[in-house]
């Protein structure tokens, strides 16, 4: 019995790594910066890590409890790589979990406004939560309402996909330029 409980936890452990990284390879994306006008500085990469996982994680809410598991397991490697990234920028051992829960904060809130939006169909509303939360303090120069059309496409990608794809540790995202060339058209 322990054996197979151990199993299916390093399963786990190791799927989740696979869709973290799928996450984060997203989040990297180049047309992300260029197309959409995310800043391409700590705060606008940490956003776009937050912004794709808030896609994975909306996708799950249509999964059984049990399949909605490997979402936990996402975040928690998504919490070791922040506190990993924190220690390697400086931070002291006294600093990181101050500073990791003000990013698991912000890393709810923004969930928090994106599924709301997402959920009741209020492109508006998606469009001020990115601008908020992507954008503070500019204009957004109009990147927030395109940036929500990207996110709009792949929600809509996602919901599409197989839970055992997602199971299996596949997830595939649309294609940033391309989902950006359809907005700008």
């Amino acid at each position: 019995m322990f054996p197979r409980l151990f199993a299916r936890r390093r399963n786990n452990e190791s799927i989740a790594y696979s869709l973290y990284g799928a996450i984060v390879a997203q989040a990297r994306q180049p047309a992300l910066y260029s197309v959409f006008g995310v800043p391409d500085t700590v705060d606008g990469r940490f956003d776009m890590i937050v912004l794709h996982a808030f896609l994975f994680l909306h996708r799950l809410k249509s999964a059984t409890e049990d399949q909605r598991q490997i979402g936990q397991a996402v975040f928690d490697v998504f919490l070791a790589d922040m506190d990993r990234n924190l220690r390697e920028m400086g931070v002291g051992d006294f600093g990181v979990p101050k500073k990791l829960n003000k990013m698991a904060e912000s890393f709810y809130g923004r969930v928090g406004a994106y599924d709301s939006a997402i959920d009741a169909a209020d492109d508006a509303g998606l469009a001020e939560a990115i601008e908020r939360n992507v954008f503070p303090g500019s204009d957004g120069q109009g990147h927030a309402a395109h940036l929500a059309q990207y996110v709009r496409v792949a929600s809509a990608a996602l919901a599409e996909l197989p839970i055992d794809d997602i199971l299996g540790g596949r997830i595939a995202f649309p294609d940033p330029g391309e989902a950006g060339r359809q907005a700008a058209a």
